[in-house]
């Protein structure tokens, strides 16, 4: 069992025990429940974990500070998304060499120079990884793309600028996208204030 551990903290609830399903037929995810204790009301109560490897995003610029950007379907929402490369951290790998197997394999491209951005939870209520967010410096393309089977991914190299429209116009919401961009450009004026509604787009 992987846990990312935080610091203890009196909110935190006992453990007592996990068990997993191994019928569920999950491809990205392993499910587990947790039995566990509130520590408000001493209640017992099963609940949902979603087990992951580790995730990387990498923010990928060119000799011109262009961010090379991918589009690919997304099954969750059903149309195309805008985002940034990325994807698993392989078994024996750590997140930089992940990082630089994911920009190559979806973009073509290879970077001299990497700075790592610190990592986040992508959803901690039921997710138990982290998901690492790299910057890649003075990439530039050295092959093709090396997609698997299940892939279908478009390339593209937009500035700062078109990135931030991008952003502002509700284009690119990809929440792991837009965490990663934030550690390298201003997103967005504050206060935030969207010009656009999801339900209704």
């Amino acid at each position: 069992m992987r846990r990312v551990k935080g610091k203890v903290h009196r909110l935190d609830w006992e453990h007592l025990d996990s068990t997993y399903d191994t019928d569920a037929g999950l491809i990205l995810f392993e499910k587990r429940m947790d039995s566990l204790r509130n520590p408000r009301n001493e209640q017992l109560f099963d609940r949902l974990v979603l087990e992951s490897v580790d995730w990387v995003n990498v923010v990928a610029l060119d000799a011109e500070r262009r961010s090379v950007m991918i589009r690919q379907y997304r099954f969750g929402v059903g149309y195309t998304t805008l985002e940034t490369p990325g994807g698993m951290v392989d078994a024996g790998e750590d997140s930089r060499t992940a990082a630089e197997r994911e920009l190559y394999e979806e973009t073509g491209y290879r970077a001299a120079r990497w700075t790592y951005l610190g990592a986040v939870e992508p959803n901690p209520a039921i997710h138990d990884n982290l998901c690492h967010h790299w910057l890649a410096e003075g990439v530039y393309q050295d092959g093709d793309q090396e997609l698997g089977d299940g892939e279908s991914i478009s390339v593209e190299l937009m500035d700062e600028n078109a990135v931030k429209e991008a952003v502002q116009s509700g284009e690119l919401r990809h929440a792991l996208a837009l965490s990663a961009l934030a550690r390298v450009f201003q997103l967005w004026p504050m206060p935030c204030v969207m010009n656009f509604d999801p339900e209704i787009d």
